[in-house]
């Protein structure tokens, strides 16, 4: 052989060579696997003797690479901790009422990169968010706004985007690169730029987030810091968010006359509560973000209201039938339905004195007065209104009035709202995806 003569060093070298050869032989041919096939497809370990990664993980030991392993291994349970609570948040809820002088409830809110602070308004029959910007034509002065120029992971969405096409009324004009769309809130009309940034909620960030930068506002019944849409259009949250939430949330609404954050609204499935009443959740395409229930009946006390059925019927075509809003802060009635209530509350409290009226409420008495038992009726569920969610009193507390009304003669004429008054203190679940609305009791109010 022509290693026989060789000195004993060069004969270890080449017998290191030759094992070296073969094993690379060895693990060329083990290596040599088959092609993906239709569906099938080889799995490799990253870190593998046939894994084209191998080369740029190289370690000095088989103990350095055990050890990076158990590194990234550390990372990975701590990426599985963070999904033991993914899909869950508790948001605090306070009135507007108290602090921003409007009938919606509010959460803390931050928008862009660094965060700046909001109020943001919380409303389940919209879509759209929006928040003033700098600039804003008519937008509140007093009340902060956001600017664009000082977040880094702002972005405007250009005419083409999908997003431009799911807004109302888009407008591109000649020469825009930028999608605009315009919109009303109440007795005001809104115009605002489309854009992207970070929103974040309690410790959530949700990144790129399509919302309405404020640029002209006509009108003052905005909320003033903006607002969050939780209803079921595909840009609301729920739809942005169904990733981490599941198209689920709930929330507790506390008295419009307290003033903390003592409300909560509970984003995603985990933490919902196991045992409560529901009624299905119906959809509408004439009004497609809407939450529609199924109410059958009223009763106060023990008596259940001869009111027509027509007066409850859901009817998707033309949208008739009952809804909870957060956004309307007192109960409306289609007439029928209000007419058999009002009259019903005013044989029982006639005790009370005569009625008087006092703004938009006809059923008003001088003096406090303890309101019969009223329940509202849903298919599978019934909800009975404890005595602070059935009356107002005026601020000097002289006047007492049942805190509903009957339904505006316009187009919501035929359609029932159950209002955020009715629901406060309750915890009230929207889960979408098993098309079902909640209601347990909960005291979420402090003084």
């Amino acid at each position: 052989m022509a290693c026989a003569g060789s000195p004993p060093r060069l004969r270890l070298l080449l017998l290191v060579l030759s094992s070296c050869a073969v094993a690379a032989a060895a693990d060329a041919f083990r290596c040599a696997t088959p092609p993906d096939e239709g569906p099938t497809i080889r799995i490799l370990h990253a870190f593998g003797p046939c894994s084209p990664l191998r080369e740029s993980a190289r370690f000095d030991s088989w103990e350095d690479t055990v050890m990076d392993l158990m590194t990234r291994d550390e990372s990975r349970l701590a990426y599985l901790a963070s999904l033991a609570t993914a899909g869950r948040s508790f948001v605090p809820v306070a009135s507007g009422r108290q602090l921003l002088q409007i009938p919606n409830y509010v959460v803390r809110a931050s928008v862009g990169t660094p965060a700046q602070p909001m109020l943001i308004a919380l409303d389940t029959s919209n879509d759209a968010a929006w928040v003033p910007c700098t600039a804003c034509a008519g937008c509140p002065s007093a009340s902060p706004s956001f600017d664009p120029s000082r977040s880094t992971t702002y972005r405007p969405l250009p005419c083409g985007s999908p997003q431009c096409g799911q807004v109302p009324n888009p407008s591109c004009p000649a020469g825009a690169t930028s999608c605009s769309f315009n919109l009303t809130y109440g007795a005001s009309s809104l115009q605002a730029g489309l854009a992207q940034d970070s929103l974040a909620l309690a410790s959530d960030v949700v990144q790129s987030y399509t919302f309405g930068c404020l640029q002209k506002v006509t009108g003052n019944s905005i909320p003033p810091q903006g607002l969050l849409g939780l209803g079921r259009g595909t840009l609301s949250f729920l739809s942005q968010t169904k990733g981490l939430y599941g198209a689920t949330f709930s929330y507790c609404l506390p008295s419009f006359k307290s003033l903390n954050f003592s409300g909560t609204l509970r984003l995603g499935p985990v933490g919902q509560p196991k045992n409560m009443k529901t009624t299905p959740l119906l959809s509408s395409p004439r009004r497609s973000s809407l939450y529609y229930v199924n109410m059958i009946g009223i009763r106060v006390g023990r008596r259940v209201l001869d009111i027509p059925p027509s007066a409850f019927t859901f009817d998707a075509a033309t949208g008739a039938g009952t809804i909870l809003d957060s956004g309307t802060m007192f109960t409306r009635l289609v007439a029928p339905a209000y007419a058999a209530l009002r009259d019903e509350f005013r044989r029982r409290v006639k005790a009370a004195g005569p009625v008087t009226s006092l703004g938009g409420f006809d059923t008003c008495y001088n003096g406090a007065v303890t309101p019969p038992g009223i329940t509202l009726m849903f298919t599978g569920m019934n909800v009975t209104l404890p005595p602070d969610n059935i009356l107002i009193h005026s601020t000097a507390g002289s006047i007492t009035c049942l805190a509903m009304a009957g339904a505006p003669d316009n187009v919501n004429s035929v359609l029932n709202v159950v209002a955020n008054m009715q629901q406060q203190n309750h915890r009230v679940l929207f889960d979408v995806p098993n098309a079902r609305i909640g209601f347990a009791r909960e005291a979420c109010t402090t003084a």
